[in-house]
């Protein structure tokens, strides 16, 4: 049984604490509304964008003058993942549950014979898939210096896919990341950017005609689409991670204010037996003399 002076300390060291959790849930609720606005911002431009492209790739689609982004090398041997996940931790299930997704579709492809490849964009993913994806890591993004995530970032991420795309490393292209949906939900996911994704149930547009022709349009705007679906995903991201420390604090403030209220019966409970027993103690003596 721990001593009075152990409860005590074992308090304070838990208050300590307490103090940080809390202090950290506050700073990340103050981070978050910056971050929730900028990703809900960021989301009406990418999907008018990818409405846009999708409608100019219906009508070149099958045409020989296709941008190779578009049409892709005509085939799917080789996949590059792009797990983008946190440079810091003590936010819960956020980057396990990116890195989970990657995972999952990187034993899939290899058990399909394909060859993976990964490009890892922050820290805390990096440390996760080298334990067993460590021989498939090609190239690291570090972000660690960047204090509010910003268009730049995401341009030299995609010229750096788009230049090992144009050096022929790999065919197929995806992006994971969690999508924020609330402080309490982020939901992990996978998009595929390169070859661009096509909707084969989407109408192509007949009202406008495009001067120059879609393909010279595609080939300037397809590079400005993937990173601006990088960027988008960095938004989600940061305002994901700032959604789950925020929750993450909380749940460890509470449970450190459930662990206080413990120790303290404890503490209560051995004090008070120790002045049962010097009580006993002394009265035995006294009758016996």
């Amino acid at each position: 049984m721990p001593s009075l002076k152990d409860l005590k300390n074992r308090i304070t060291s838990v208050k300590s604490t307490q103090k940080i959790t809390k202090a950290m849930q506050m700073v990340a609720a103050a981070k978050l509304r910056r971050a929730q606005d900028a990703a809900q911002e960021a989301r009406p431009y990418a999907e008018r964008m990818g409405a846009v492209i999708n409608g100019l790739a219906l009508s070149v689609r099958g045409s020989d003058s296709a941008p190779r982004l578009l049409a892709g090398t005509g085939d799917d041997k080789v996949h590059l993942l792009v797990v983008m996940t946190a440079e810091r931790g003590l936010c819960g299930g956020f980057n396990s549950s990116i890195v989970k997704v990657a995972r999952y579709r990187a034993h899939k492809l290899i058990g399909e014979g394909k060859t993976v490849k990964i490009l890892t964009v922050g820290k805390k993913g990096r440390e996760q898939l080298r334990r067993d994806l460590g021989d498939y890591l090609i190239g690291h993004v570090d972000l660690s210096e960047v204090k509010r995530i910003g268009y730049a970032n995401a341009r030299d991420i995609a010229d750096q896919v788009m230049t090992r795309f144009d050096a022929g490393e790999f065919d197929v292209a995806t992006i994971f990341y969690n999508r924020f949906q609330s402080v309490i939900s982020q939901i992990p996911t996978a998009q595929q950017i390169i070859p661009a994704p096509v909707d084969e149930d989407a109408e192509a547009s007949a009202l406008y005609d495009y001067e120059p022709s879609e393909e010279d349009i595609l080939a300037d705007l397809l590079p400005r689409s993937i990173a601006t679906q990088i960027f988008t995903a960095l938004l989600e991201n940061a305002a994901s991670e700032q959604g789950a420390r925020m929750s993450a604090m909380d749940n460890a403030t509470r449970n450190a204010g459930d662990m206080i209220n413990r120790l303290t019966i404890e503490y209560n409970r051995s004090r008070q037996a120790a002045i049962t027993k010097e009580l006993i103690e002394i009265i035995s003596g006294a009758e016996a003399l």
